[in-house]
């Protein structure tokens, strides 16, 4: 396993029995919820019948986006090169809707989540062995007290970024979105299990963002679905108890 792990690197990307590799040893219920969302993002795509490259470019970012959610879950480094093709996808969907904090977040993605894993092997390496929690070594209000404060103020300068330089038509919505997200990007660059409750609370806000913005005819529906089925991945770390993001012991 170890010798396996080693080997991950960016030119694995163009080997299709890496692809194989990476999809083994997930949980019952990740492949459970990958079919069941493939299935919605590409019916709901069809059963649209809209075909241009706006929904068709949505449902291809949908398929990998969750996908990708899928192996950061199960800790598996493939979420490197779906999540930079998503997150590259997302970012043009986003930019022509408006939603121009959730480009940000997308760019924050690639930098903290896609862009390690594929650059630096060891970064990938035994990640369910790193999982830890911000109240560890008895850091817990300090560790608290910072993620607060740091989301707070990247609200703040969201907000303004989407009032003053990108006007955006739901300010409030993109801006908390997005700095959710981007917490919790931090929070699993740093290995921290309560990383899932910002994708949580991310995944709850996405889903309004983006149903306000398909019920305003920015978007299309399909990107609000898939959010909920992030939104269901995300419930995995917490009941599935073959997660280990959410399901380690405490360190001493």
């Amino acid at each position: 396993m170890d010798n396996a792990i080693e080997k991950i690197a960016w030119y694995n990307v163009f080997k299709p029995s890496w692809y194989v590799e990476q999809m083994k040893g997930w949980t019952t219920r990740s492949y459970g919820l990958l079919l069941i969302g493939i299935g919605l993002i590409v019916g709901m795509t069809i059963g649209g019948g809209v075909f241009n490259p706006v929904t068709m470019a949505t449902m291809f970012a949908g398929v990998l986006g969750f996908t990708c959610t899928l192996s950061i879950t199960n800790t598996k480094p493939l979420n490197g090169v779906l999540g930079l093709v998503s997150a590259l996808i997302y970012i043009v969907v986003a930019v022509q809707a408006k939603n121009y904090n959730d480009v940000l977040l997308q760019a924050i993605y690639i930098l903290l989540l896609d862009l390690p894993v594929l650059l630096m092997p060891s970064w990938a390496k035994d990640v369910d062995k790193k999982v830890r929690f911000l109240h560890e070594r008895g850091r817990g209000l300090t560790n608290w007290v910072l993620v607060i404060v740091f989301f707070v103020v990247l609200t703040g300068i969201l907000y303004y970024s989407d009032t003053h330089i990108f006007i955006s038509p739901r300010p409030w919505i993109d801006s908390i979105a997005a700095s959710i997200g981007i917490t919790g990007a931090v929070l699993t660059t740093l290995r921290f299990s309560e990383s899932y409750y910002c994708w949580t609370i991310q995944g709850l806000m996405s889903v309004i963002l983006w149903g306000v913005t398909a019920a305003q005819g920015d978007a299309n529906f399909v990107l609000f679905v898939t959010y909920i089925l992030y939104l269901t991945n995300d419930m995995l770390a917490f009941f599935d108890k073959n997660v280990s993001w959410f399901h380690h012991k405490t360190a001493k």
